[in-house]
């Protein structure tokens, strides 16, 4: 299986948006296909360093997670990061995906403040 970076955008955001911090993915025999996407998904999370698996199917954020989400969240930051990745032939890790998109957030904040960060 394919690492899907828009899907774990939206996986990150679905995560987010619950009322428990404690998330629910299982892993059984009989997993539909998109239960083992998001099961795959939540994995390579976990392995980025922005999920923590925190019993046999309980997940939750890190609180590097929240900054990732923070730095993807606006529409025109994950534009430009996903336009500057297919640049390069859209070949990158979830590293320089965070790495473009704090980058461009924080071109966004000097700009609007004229801070220089």
């Amino acid at each position: 299986m394919q690492r899907d970076d828009e899907y774990i955008r939206d996986l990150l955001f679905e995560i987010e948006k619950q009322d428990n911090f404690l998330v629910m993915i299982l892993d059984t025999l009989d997993a539909s296909p998109a239960e083992r996407k998001k099961l795959y998904h939540a994995q390579l999370l976990c392995d980025a360093g922005y999920m923590i698996q925190v019993s046999n199917a309980g997940y939750r954020l890190t609180s590097q997670g929240h900054d990732f989400i923070s730095s993807i969240r606006d529409e025109g930051i994950w534009n430009k990061t996903k336009a500057a990745v297919a640049e390069t032939g859209g070949n990158v890790t979830l590293e320089v995906i965070k790495s473009l998109a704090y980058g461009f957030l924080k071109k966004k904040i000097s700009t609007h403040t004229d801070i220089e960060l």
